[in-house]
């Protein structure tokens, strides 16, 4: 015993120094060996959370892929239904399109409407006019347009519907619409269309005009026609009948006049880069002053409205619409005779003109003051139209 505390308490102290150097030395290499995982530095954290990324841009790349895929397939399904639908809506007769007014007053949007809610007709005649044109509306309704009473008895008994066309003003409500709201209320003879009037819009005024009477009377024809021309209402009538077999007819006086590309002149036309060299003409197209066109060439216009190109002449526009369509482009001189003599001595040789005007003004000339004596002259007899047989609807 005494020995071993003396040989305990001589315990050199080398051999401590190098006991805790080798304990020292142990615990690192047991530490590193053992404890690795916890990444005390960061460098295998960095590294595993670069590799999730890695992996989970690969997932979604192949999700996002999948996914933009399956978007375009769907977008390519909802085209290919909704020319479906327009196919449709052309061919059946049942379902017909509306134009609805957005809140910004342009006609952006379509319901359908079935076809009990239209009344049946022969023919629409829309007389385009004007706020301006109370006198020359007057001067209709003295001569070739019936009033009253008996413009009621022509649509019931013959089918012939005879409408003043005209929007409304800028500012809603204003003495001019208020102007309007009167004048119809006494005679009863305006359709009033979604909108705004003013020259330059004749191309989007024509087009809500066939628009609006498509869904409001399902008829054969539809007729516009300028409110300083003269219009004899039976040889109309008598001419549409003999087309009215034939689908999808254009009927009115065709030209195809000169493409002016110079500014400042009438009838200037802003796309005529669109016809091709300088000096060029358009296509084939009735004149503005008065033409017709079927059913179907109304349902056309009708579905279409909101994807119709509109250039600066309203005529040049009708033309366009249809220049890739079957139809039948019918050209009736009757439909441009000139005032008297021309259209004098054409009725005293029995070939009573549809419509007369003057070119040089395209439309009479003077008409308010001249539309009663070109009605005495060129005028039918009133048995043309009333002591004919109702025309089939």
């Amino acid at each position: 015993m005494n020995n071993m505390r003396s040989s305990g308490r001589k315990l050199s102290p080398k051999w401590i120094f190098i006991f805790s150097i080798s304990s020292f030395t142990f615990i690192i290499f047991f530490t590193n060996r053992v404890w690795a995982p916890l990444d005390l530095d960061g460098t295998v954290t960095r590294r595993r959370e670069q590799e999730i990324k890695i992996v989970s841009h690969d997932c979604l790349t192949n999700k996002g892929s999948d996914l933009l895929g399956a978007i375009q397939r769907s977008d390519e399904a909802i085209r290919s239904l909704g020319n479906s639908i327009s196919r449709l809506r052309m061919e059946l007769p049942g379902v017909q399109s509306v134009p609805e007014k957005a809140n910004n007053g342009n006609l952006q949007t379509n319901k359908t409407v079935s076809e009990h809610t239209r009344k049946k007709a022969f023919v629409v005649i829309g007389i385009n006019t004007a706020f301006s044109s109370r006198r020359r509306r007057d001067s209709v309704r003295e001569t070739w347009m019936p009033r009253g009473e008996k413009l009621i008895q022509l649509e019931k008994e013959k089918g012939v519907v005879v409408r003043f066309i005209i929007g409304h003003s800028v500012t809603s409500k204003s003495i001019l619409d208020r102007a309007i709201d009167s004048e119809e209320s006494q005679h009863k003879d305006f359709l009033r269309l979604e909108h705004v009037e003013g020259y330059h819009e004749l191309t989007a005024k024509t087009r809500t005009f066939f628009a609006t009477a498509y869904a409001t009377w399902d008829a054969k024809f539809y007729v516009k026609v300028d409110d300083d021309v003269h219009v004899n209402l039976g040889m109309l009538a008598s001419t549409l009948d003999r087309h009215r077999s034939k689908p999808r007819v254009y009927i009115g006086c065709m030209k195809s006049g000169p493409v002016l590309s110079q500014k400042n002149v009438k009838y200037h036309e802003p796309e005529y880069w669109k016809f091709g060299e300088e000096g060029n003409k358009y296509f084939w197209h009735a004149t503005g002053q008065i033409y017709a066109i079927s059913n179907d060439l109304a349902a056309y216009i009708s579905t279409n409205q909101a994807i119709l190109h509109k250039y600066a002449n309203e005529d040049v526009s009708l033309g366009a619409w249809f220049i890739g369509l079957d139809v039948e482009h019918i050209d009736d001189r009757n439909m441009c005779c000139g005032t008297p003599p021309e259209c004098e001595w054409k009725a005293e040789t029995g070939n009573v003109c549809i419509a007369s005007f003057d070119w040089s003004c395209s439309g009479i000339c003077k008409s308010v003051e001249r539309i009663k004596d070109v009605h005495k002259k060129c005028g039918e007899n009133r048995a043309a139209l009333w002591n004919r047989p109702t025309l089939k609807i």
